[in-house]
């Protein structure tokens, strides 16, 4: 079963371990079934790919999936890494940074 992950395509994150920390970049996709995004400009992987009929062949960069864990939101006001945290405006659930208090949306 899939589980309810605090990211949405679109969203700005920062790499926080791993090969590209530091790198900032925008969600791609959501792969909620292995709980892994794509971002965009971070874990570029190099593939080797046959010429088809409408593609053209030889070796192509890509983004490759990174564990959400790996990533964290940026604030919207101090532009560093925060948690996600969520509150009611009204009768919408909206999520904010917990650094700021900001809204994410």
């Amino acid at each position: 079963m899939a589980t309810k992950l605090k990211v949405k395509k679109g969203d700005k994150v920062v790499v926080i371990t791993g090969r590209d920390k530091g790198k900032t970049g925008e969600i791609l996709k959501v792969l909620r079934e292995e709980n892994r995004v794509l971002v965009q400009g971070v874990n570029v992987v190099k593939r080797h790919q046959r010429q088809a009929m409408g593609v053209e062949g030889g070796i192509i960069e890509k983004e490759a999936p990174i564990h959400v864990s790996n990533v964290a939101h940026i604030d919207p006001k101090t532009q560093k890494p925060t948690r996600v945290g969520f509150k009611m405006e009204g009768d919408k659930k909206v999520r904010i940074a917990r650094r700021s208090g900001e809204s994410i949306e």
